[in-house]
């Protein structure tokens, strides 16, 4: 039973995140209206909508191919002519999931820009860079339709591919950039973005860097990066704790650069690059796409002890070494609750007889199982619930609420709980137990996921349009706070549901933080 559960865990972790966009984004028609604008590689021809203009497929940096596979970032090559940018480009080479059939196209550092109407030089308006989740191996930037952000808040949304599983996070001795290529191609994106944004409307000197899952944790790498210095004005962090820990699954986090290059190793002897190799790099350089992908591990984390990221972020934001930014940060009420009902539903039941194996298998430290069983009992047979509080709790929760404590000793910080206790469903049929708010569910309130906007309730429409509003100010002051939403008070945790956006102080009561610490 250990291993099998343990095998379900590796792949809903990998696999459940990016659950929510199985339906396939819709190919659009080509554009009747299109609109011109000028880089400095060249002119980029994009779509005009019904209010607002989008601009997909821009490469940020050159494709990362031949001999760029695992360098650094390279600047982009200038266009001839005038690109097209009417459709998203390629989605970086990931397993099939969140794009439809996977992609095995290296030629992905591609960024997609959504403005509204009527931008003016004299006007710039705040711009967000959005990071996506789904576990470092899954997901793509065009996967996010922001054109409702972009236009209630009157700001630019830039979505971002970076490289993935282990051609983004390879780590090899002596190879420079080992460990955090994915990293270094968000680096490269915001640079992109400083030198850019202007002529689409942005404000180069406003930025604020968002993510969520995978891409929130994203953020907290970049606050705890000095290259990322100057680079974001200030962070949004979504479900992406800043201090989660390797040795607990499901949320992100990074490893020690001596571990990560063990699993390149591993990686290596895999794909018939091992020892016996004359040049091992140059032999997995030569290796296509899809045998990496079947190779490389179902979980994916950058490496730290390396210098982009020289030290765990989870240790630098403890230590106050991170940069000065305001963020908002926040996480789902009941962010385990998909990953314990497809656990449930791959055949594992949590019942009282075997709930204390299954807490064993996702917390083997020595006593660890008996005093969650303990804080957590399972007195029926249909203890999915349980499970996922536990997961919940350890994961998410508590971790974002110590990230919470330790960045507003040094900087201003809004928590939010996204509480929806009927958040449209992000997978399809029916699951065990009834969900409430997962991991993923708040993001159909901020984008048309797959460009598919989620069928909302009114209710759920003006929760919808009130986190826009809360992003928004966020993103262009600093402050989340404005005349036509409730107040959000920096001292507590603003619960996020509809027609009940209220402050709480039983956030850490409710997920037993004082017990995970303690452990």
């Amino acid at each position: 039973m250990h291993r099998a559960l343990t095998t379900v865990g590796c792949v809903l972790t990998a696999v459940l995140a990016t659950a929510w966009s199985a339906a396939p984004p819709t190919q659009p028609a080509r554009p009747t209206a299109t609109e011109t604008v000028h880089t400095h590689d060249g002119p980029v021809r994009g779509a005009v909508h019904a209010g607002y203009r989008t601009f997909e497929g821009i490469p940020y940096a050159a494709p990362p191919v031949g001999s760029l596979r695992w360098a650094p970032p390279h600047p982009a090559a200038p266009w001839p002519g005038v690109r097209d940018a009417t459709r998203p480009a390629s989605a970086c080479p990931q397993p099939a999931g969140e794009v439809p059939g996977g992609s095995t196209d290296e030629d992905c550092l591609h960024l997609n820009v959504t403005t509204p109407d009527g931008t003016g030089p004299a006007h710039p308006r705040p711009v967000i860079v959005w990071l996506h989740g789904a576990g470092f191996t899954t997901g793509a930037g065009s996967s996010y339709d922001a054109h409702r952000m972009a236009t209630r808040g009157d700001t630019v949304v830039v979505t971002v591919n970076y490289r993935l599983g282990a051609l983004g996070f390879l780590a090899r001795g002596g190879l420079p950039g080992s460990g955090t290529f994915g990293l270094a191609d968000q680096q490269a994106a915001l640079r992109w973005v400083r030198a850019e944004i202007g002529v689409f409307g942005g404000d180069a000197h406003n930025v604020t860097l968002a993510g969520e899952s995978a891409g929130g944790y994203s953020v907290c790498a970049q606050l705890a990066s000095p290259a990322a210095a100057g680079l974001f004005d200030r962070a949004i962090i979504e479900s992406g704790p800043c201090t989660g820990r390797p040795d607990r699954p499901f949320a992100p986090s990074s490893v020690p650069l001596a571990e990560a290059r063990a699993a390149g190793a591993d990686l290596a002897a895999e794909v018939g690059c091992g020892n016996s190799a004359h040049d091992t790099l140059a032999c997995l350089r030569r290796v296509d796409v899809p045998r990496l992908l079947a190779a490389q591990d179902s979980d994916q984390q950058p490496a730290y002890a390396t210098p982009l990221l020289p030290g765990d972020p989870a240790a630098a934001i403890a230590a106050g070494r991170f940069h000065r930014v305001p963020v908002l940060i926040g996480n789902n009420h009941d962010e385990g609750n998909g990953w314990a009902a497809g656990i449930v539903q791959a055949g594992h039941p949590v019942t009282p007889d075997t709930w204390p194996d299954i807490v064993a298998t996702f917390f083997p430290a020595p006593g660890q199982a008996k005093a969650i069983v303990h804080e957590y009992p399972v007195h029926r047979t249909d203890g999915g619930p349980v499970f996922g509080a536990v997961i919940g709790d350890a994961d998410f929760a508590c971790p974002t609420a110590r990230a919470d404590r330790l960045l507003a000793a040094r900087v201003s910080v809004w928590r939010y709980e996204f509480a929806d206790q009927h958040a449209p469903p992000l997978t399809p049929g029916a699951p065990p137990f009834p969900l409430g708010a997962p991991h993923a569910s708040e993001l159909p309130y901020l984008f048309d996921l797959g460009g598919h906007p989620r069928d909302l309730t009114a209710a759920q429409h003006r929760l919808a349009d009130t986190m826009i509003d809360y992003w928004t100010r966020f993103a262009r002051t600093a402050d989340p706070n404005g005349p036509s939403s409730p107040h959000w008070h920096r001292q507590t945790v603003l619960s996020l549901a509809p027609d009940h956006i209220v402050p709480t102080r039983t956030a850490r009561t409710r997920h037993h933080c004082t017990f995970w610490n303690a452990l």
